[in-house]
C-alpha cells in the first residue's frame, strides 16, 4: 500500500491543536467539509447538528459507509508533543482525531482508486461519541433521508495495542454502558454537632462501598461487568455538614440482562441506604446509554480475512471484548445493515513490546482518555488510512 500524502499528518496534528467538545465541532466540520469537497464528493453539512457526510457514488454496487466520530475530551494535555493542544482543558485524549484524519486519508485513496471498484461510499463524520448522543442525533436530523442507506457499516478506534496492528472482535465487542448521577441529601448543621444533622457524606461514602459489592457478588464470574464512581462531590468548608452530595457512575456490560441487574442493585442499594441513614428519598439520573457493540460474525470474519491478505497475519489481532463503549451501532441498526468495528493500535511498538515483557503496560502506555495518550503517528496513520480502505473494498469490490 503507498504511505499517507504528507499532508494527512498535517491534517491531523492540526485536529489535535485544537480540540473540539462533543456538538461543538465546527472547526473539525469545516476541516472535513472543505476536504471531501476538494476530493469530489457530494457533502452534506449539520447532520445532528455538527455532523459531515461525503457520498462518493461510483457505478452500480453495494453501499459501504465508513465512520469517525470528531469530539475530543475535557481533559488537560500532559503529552509534551509540539502539536499539543491549545484549548485549555480539553484534548483529544480518546484518538479521534486519528479516525478523522484516517478517513480523510481513505476518502481521498477511494477517489483516486475508483476504476478497481463500483458502489457508493459513504465517510460520516459524527459528532458527540462521547456523550453517547451523537450517532442518534444524527438519525434523529434524518440521515438516511439524506445518504443512501447502507448495506454495511465500517469503522475502527485507536487504541494502546502495537501501532499497525489491526482486528476486529466477533460478536458483542464494546460493553453497553450507562452514566448516571445521584444525589443523596441529608440535613446539614455545624460540623461540632453532627447529632443534629444527617451526614450526606457519610451516607454516599456508605454507597461507594456496597456498590463495589455488586460485581463481586451478584454478577456471575463468567460474564464482565464494571461497577465505577468516578465523582463524589459535597460539602463548602471543614466545619459544615452538608445538605447533599452527588455521585457520578459509569456502569459497563455486555449483555443487557446483566445491565439491567446492575441498574436495578445500584437503586436499591442507593435508596436502602438512604433508608438506613434516617434521609428522604434520592434522586437518580440516567445521563448517558450506549447499546451493546456487536460485530456482526460474517462481516469480521471477511474484514479480518482481507486485513490479513493485506498485512500479514501478524499484524491482525483479536482484542477481544472491550469495556469502553461506543454508539457506532445505532447507525448500523438504524439501516439494518451488519457492523464491523475493529481496534487500530497506536501505541509506539518497542515501547508496548518491552512493557508487556515487563508486565508494567496498565502503568507504562497510556490508555484512551489519559492526559498522555498520544498515539505515534506513523504507523498509525498510515495504516488507519489502508485498514479503512482494505475493509471497503472487501465490500466494494
Amino acid at each position: 500500500m503507498a504511505d499517507v500524502f504528507p499532508p494527512i499528518a498535517e491534517v491531523y496534528r492540526d485536529l489535535h491543536r485544537h480540540p473540539e467538545l462533543a456538538f461543538q465541532e465546527t472547526r473539525t466540520a469545516d476541516v472535513v467539509a472543505g476536504r471531501l469537497r476538494a476530493a469530489g464528493y457530494d457533502v452534506i453539512v449539520g447532520i445532528g447538528r455538527t455532523g459531515v457526510a461525503g457520498v462518493l457514488r461510483n457505478g452500480d454496487g453495494p453501499t459501504v459507509l465508513l465512520r469517525a466520530d470528531m469530539d475530543a475530551l475535557p481533559v488537560d494535555e500532559d503529552t509534551g508533543l509540539d502539536y499539543a493542544s491549545t484549548v485549555s482543558g480539553v484534548m483529544h485524549a480518546c484518538g479521534h482525531d486519528v479516525h478523522v484524519a484516517s478517513l480523510i486519508g481513505a476518502a481521498e485513496r477511494l477517489v483516486q482508486t475508483r476504476d478497481e471498484w463500483a458502489g457508493t461510499a459513504i465517510a460520516l463524520f459524527q459528532p458527540a461519541e462521547e456523550s453517547g448522543g451523537g450517532a442518534q442525533a444524527m438519525i434523529d436530523d434524518g440521515l438516511y433521508d439524506r445518504v443512501p442507506v447502507p448495506d454495511v457499516v465500517l469503522g475502527q478506534h485507536v487504541g494502546p495495542a502495537p501501532a499497525g496492528a489491526v482486528g476486529a472482535h466477533s460478536g458483542a465487542a464494546f460493553a453497553g454502558a450507562n452514566s448516571i448521577d445521584i444525589t443523596v441529601f441529608g440535613r446539614g448543621g455545624h460540623g461540632s454537632r453532627p447529632e443534629t444533622t444527617i451526614d450526606p457524606i457519610v451516607l454516599a461514602a456508605a454507597i461507594v462501598l456496597r456498590l463495589q459489592t455488586i460485581v463481586a457478588r451478584e454478577v456471575a464470574p463468567q460474564d464482565t461487568a464494571v461497577v465505577t464512581v468516578g465523582r463524589l462531590a459535597a460539602g463548602t468548608k471543614n466545619n459544615i455538614i452538608p445538605d447533599a452530595a452527588s455521585l457520578g457512575l459509569t456502569v459497563r456490560a455486555f449483555t443487557e440482562p446483566v445491565r439491567l441487574r446492575i441498574l436495578e442493585a445500584i437503586e436499591r442499594i442507593v435508596r436502602a441506604e438512604a433508608s438506613a441513614s434516617g434521609a428522604r428519598e434520592p434522586r437518580i439520573h440516567y445521563v448517558e446509554s450506549f447499546p451493546v457493540l456487536v460485530n456482526d460474525s460474517s462481516g469480521t470474519e471477511r474484514t479480518n480475512a482481507a486485513f490479513r491478505a493485506a498485512f500479514g497475519a501478524d499484524s491482525v489481532l483479536d482484542p477481544g471484548q472491550v469495556s469502553g463503549s461506543e454508539d457506532v451501532g445505532i447507525l448500523a441498526t438504524a439501516a439494518g445493515a451488519p457492523l464491523v468495528y475493529w481496534i487500530l493500535g497506536g501505541a509506539d511498538t518497542p515501547s508496548y513490546l518491552a512493557a508487556a515483557a515487563a508486565g508494567t503496560l496498565d502503568r507504562d502506555v497510556p490508555s484512551n482518555h489519559s492526559p498522555h495518550f498520544a498515539p505515534v503517528i506513523e504507523p498509525t496513520l498510515t495504516r488507519g488510512v489502508d485498514a479503512l480502505v482494505t475493509a471497503a473494498r472487501s465490500w466494494l469490490d
